[in-house]
């Protein structure tokens, strides 16, 4: 009768060991890893840190070069239009030459205009017989 109550007590014993031995042993894992843990966390967190700071750097990198090509074409662009202003000025002006009459039309509805919009025009012959315009300071 005793034994069994013995072995009872010996086996609630055992299984009391058991069990507080890995619950202390738990603890004294948790309590001893936990400041190694908090610093390997800190270090994955310092290169995650490091790698976005990295990316935003490539980012604006980038960002510059695309702005940098942006402006090259911009400029180029302003230069292609400009050729185009330059030649078709330079067919005007060649087209204009030797072309009296057309310059006469060109510059007495110019005039008709003018006159149109309220501006007065005083006109003044010359030896070739085109007007010359003056201002009216009046106005």
């Amino acid at each position: 009768m005793y034994s069994d109550d013995s072995d009872n007590i010996i086996g609630f014993v055992v299984k009391f060991v058991i069990v507080g031995g890995t619950i202390a042993a738990t603890f004294w894992a948790i309590f001893s890893l936990w400041p190694q843990y908090n610093v390997w966390q800190q270090g994955l967190a310092g290169k995650a840190e490091l790698q976005k700071a990295e990316y935003t750097r490539q980012v604006a990198v980038l960002e510059a070069k695309a702005k940098l090509d942006s402006a090259k074409e911009l400029a180029a662009a302003e230069v292609e239009r400009a050729r185009g202003v330059a030649q078709a000025n330079q067919i005007i002006g060649d087209s204009l030459k030797g072309n009296r009459e057309y310059l006469q039309y060109l510059y007495i509805t110019g005039l008709e205009e003018g006159a149109k919009q309220g501006n007065t025009t005083i006109y003044v012959p010359t030896e070739g017989g085109m007007p010359v315009p003056t201002l009216d300071m009046r106005k």
